[in-house]
């Protein structure tokens, strides 16, 4: 996928279409997906055959931006993602953006952020609303999540979820937020089946990002124990794919400064604070 030595092969796949029924999407979504497309380095995906033959939920490292580009410009197969529902809506992108991204940056630059906030706002509503995205929303407008989200697993996708929230857990996650898991009781009453949970680690300065062998929702166990198991086991396996790789820069959750990014070898805890805040 870079500009210089991408196979053409490839470009005119990319412009018919993937294996994906594709939203209505804007014209200049379309421009704006395919110049992310041929100038974001294209990652290997390793260990695709630990996904289920059925839908599942694919569960990784949001490693900022990195981890829904990937999600959305290379994983196999049909999938959405979830995705914070600020973001596609005007009004609410700014305030999200700001606080989300930027709000850990040394104060003094919080003004020229807040600026950059409003004006990343048409481009993030083109964009969340036009790619392959599940809203997320933890008010009155959560059954809106919830119907989209069995919609489509009903249609065979799978779903793609970075539940990292700004508490630090250690040198590779910040602690998973695990009502996502709650999926898997509605889709088993629904369709009778057991949902799988596949762990994902996104390595972008590997250029990598590898799938680990899934987990499945227990029917029978009582609902907070299969939350706190199935949490655990994702956090405990992406953490155990990236210490198991070459020594690397970890790309952490919060958008902190880059000489504070830790490597997969280190022991030291994310700072939840970075100097000068």
């Amino acid at each position: 996928m870079y500009f210089y030595g991408t196979d053409v092969s490839e470009v005119r796949v990319f412009l018919r279409g993937s294996d994906m029924e594709d939203k209505k999407t804007t014209f200049i979504y379309k421009i704006l997906r395919f110049l992310i497309w041929l100038f974001y380095p294209k990652p290997k995906i390793l260990g695709t055959e630990h996904l289920p033959d059925e839908p599942c939920v694919i569960v990784g490292n949001h490693t900022q931006m990195n981890g829904p580009l990937v999600a959305e410009l290379h994983l196999p197969g049909k999938r959405y993602i979830w995705c914070a529902g600020q973001m596609m809506h005007w009004k609410e992108v700014a305030p999200y953006a700001f606080e989300d991204f930027w709000s850990f940056k040394p104060k003094w630059t919080h003004p020229f952020y807040r600026l950059l906030s409003h004006l990343v706002t048409p481009l993030a509503v083109c964009l969340f609303n036009n790619a392959h995205t599940v809203p997320v929303y933890h008010d009155a407008r959560l059954r809106t999540t919830l119907r989209e989200s069995m919609e489509r697993l009903d249609e065979g996708n799978n779903l793609v979820i970075f539940p990292e929230h700004n508490v630090p857990c250690n040198h590779i996650l910040y602690d998973f937020q695990d009502r996502f898991i709650d999926l898997a009781r509605l889709y088993y009453r629904r369709s009778g089946k057991a949902l799988a949970f596949v762990p994902m680690y996104v390595a972008p300065t590997l250029r990598e990002t590898r799938l680990g062998e899934p987990t499945r929702f227990d029917p029978a166990a009582p609902l907070d124990d299969e939350r706190a198991r199935i949490k655990r086991y994702l956090m405990e396996n992406i953490t155990a794919i990236a210490e198991s790789l070459p020594e690397h820069t970890v790309i952490p959750y919060r958008n902190i400064r880059r000489r504070d990014y830790p490597k997969n070898t280190s022991k030291d805890l994310i700072e939840h604070e970075t100097a000068g805040r």
